[in-house]
């Protein structure tokens, strides 16, 4: 079944205190190669049957108007992912 996957990130200029916080805890793990962490959401839209042009742009406007924020939030991908 093939699935549309959504990244949606925040703004550059929007702070992310719980980037900052997995930023922080990296260190007590193990993990110091890292300067900075911004979290995201990802999204998995199932589909029945073929993804066709104007199913991706369904997905497209959906991850536009109800799956981010646009005010403090970026759709930085959209893709077709087949199992």
């Amino acid at each position: 079944m093939p699935r549309i996957v959504v990244d949606v990130m925040l703004k550059p200029e929007i702070l992310d205190p719980q980037g900052k916080a997995i930023v922080g805890a990296l260190p007590r793990l193990g993990f110091t190669a890292f300067s900075a962490v911004r979290q995201g959401k990802r999204f998995e839209l199932f589909v029945d049957g073929e993804v066709t042009e104007e199913i991706l742009a369904q997905a497209r406007n959906a991850a536009e108007t109800m799956l981010s924020n646009p005010v403090i939030e970026d759709v930085v991908n959209v893709e077709v992912v087949a199992d």
